[in-house]
């Protein structure tokens, strides 16, 4: 077992290596003529990077004083994001580089021909005056003859359009010499047009995907038809808030956010299903504090994530009941018209406590509608087999950073949104927040209202 850890982490350090050698190889090494101090910026910036965002993850798991966390999340796992999408679009470079330098190729060959199809310069006026069989008056030493500097036009003149000499300078204003590039050579110049517009794709990607998710979760709607739920129950509201993940990036600011958005729904009840904090109760106890301000008119209730378990569970457990949330621990409660329960993260049984369904569910009444909390989709095998209705989990932020999705879709059953397992029913959430880096592209953070409907009605 550890050979095969030791050999799985030296083919991970291996290919990142490569993966930056390879952007910097594309961003410095091919975007300057020679090296120089452009080249050692460049590498101590992609090194100092992954510096930066190693530290934040070790600082984050070990519990790190949390200033300094706070030090190296920002810039350390930007960085992370950054670097993925560098290196996404610097390898989406590689189609658009031969096109362009055909296209410019192309475009010298067409003025070498032109200019080699060049009709003699001498003015039809001067043709006129000189007499059969004569010569040509002579010129002064003012107007040299247009055919000398015809002569003096070579296109592959170092200078003149055509050439792929570095460093050539450009014909001079009013010449008369057109030149798709002459200044840098062809091959210089496709090499930073490339690398400018990944670096421009790169940091405009995570920008948006940044402030995405620092302006707050946006509400999500969805209806979910229950055979078993009383006509009483039909537009029944649960706001489901998964994967807060408050952090040294996102504080207290951001849970306000959340709360807010979540009150402004006028839920009949709320669910938070895990993946609340990445931290101590010492060091984000102030920033969960707004969650006492949420308001439903059954309550809120909690079941852990894997997340908490890093973080200390049973402290966070005893914290949200403290603001006001009743934590699920393997338990269940009996609404007016149905069943609400919920089950500890997988994650649980390192520490002994896993998911106990039997304790949650085994001697529930199967008459009524039940409702699981439930961080992680893979739970529901367990849900079906003790014949829940509806499940309600997070974890897999939407897979939060394309092309992650791909990932994540592998790895659970269901990605995001609202799916089938026999008779029962799965909905995932997207979550509120994000782990790691504090942004989200193609995967938007949300806060989803799920309506049960009864078919009775």
């Amino acid at each position: 077992m550890v050979v095969v850890f030791v050999l799985v982490a030296l083919l991970v350090v291996g290919v990142l290596v490569a993966a930056n050698r390879y952007l910097w190889l594309r961003l410095f090494r091919d975007t300057t003529r020679a090296p120089g101090p452009a080249r050692r910026i460049g590498a101590a910036v992609i090194a100092g990077g992954w510096v930066l965002a190693v530290g934040a993850l070790v600082a984050e798991r070990t519990g790190a004083p949390f200033w300094l966390q706070r030090v190296l999340a920002w810039p350390g796992f930007l960085w992370l994001a950054l670097s993925i999408y560098l290196l996404l679009a610097v390898v989406a470079g590689e189609v658009v580089r031969p096109l362009l330098l055909r296209l410019l190729e192309r475009r010298a060959a067409v003025l070498r021909t032109e200019e080699a199809a060049e009709p003699s310069a001498v003015p039809a006026a001067d043709a006129e005056r000189i007499p059969a069989g004569g010569a040509a008056p002579p010129k002064t030493s003012e107007a040299p003859e247009a055919s000398e500097a015809h002569e003096t036009s070579d296109p592959r003149e170092p200078g003149r359009p055509g050439t792929d000499t570095p460093g050539t300078p450009d014909p001079a204003p009013g010449s008369g010499a057109p030149s798709p590039l002459a200044l840098p050579s062809r091959r210089l110049f496709v090499s930073r047009v490339v690398a400018g517009a990944a670096a421009a794709a790169a940091v405009g990607t995570v920008g948006y995907g940044t402030y995405g998710v620092l302006s707050g979760p946006k509400v999500k709607r969805v209806t979910v038809p229950l055979a078993k739920l009383p006509r009483a129950a039909h537009g029944f509201r649960i706001a489901v808030v998964s994967d807060v993940h408050l952090g040294p990036v996102l504080g207290r600011g951001f849970a306000q956010k959340v709360v807010d958005t979540v009150n402004s729904t006028q839920p009949d009840l709320i669910a938070v299903v895990g993946d609340l904090v990445d931290g101590s109760v010492k060091d984000l106890g102030p920033a969960a504090a707004p969650l006492s301000q949420l308001k439903a008119r059954h309550g809120a209730y909690f079941v852990t994530g894997n997340h908490e378990y890093f973080s200390g569970a049973e402290q966070w457990v005893a914290e949200v009941r403290r603001l006001g949330l009743l934590p699920l621990e393997n338990a269940r409660t009996e609404l007016p018209h149905f069943d609400l329960a919920g089950v500890n993260d997988v994650a649980g049984e390192d520490e002994g406590r896993g998911p106990d369904y039997a304790k949650a569910l085994g001697d529930r009444d199967r008459s009524r509608a039940c409702v699981l909390l439930a961080h992680q989709p893979v739970q529901i095998h367990d849900a079906v087999d003790h014949g829940v209705d509806l499940q309600l989990s997070g974890h897999t932020h939407g897979g939060q950073l394309w092309p992650g999705n791909l990932i994540a879709g592998a790895a659970n059953p269901t990605l995001a949104g609202l799916e089938r397992y026999g008779d029962t029913q799965l909905y995932v959430s997207r979550g509120a927040g994000a782990w790691g880096p504090p942004t989200r592209v193609g995967a938007p953070s949300d806060v989803t209202v799920v309506e049960l409907a009864s078919r009775q009605a």
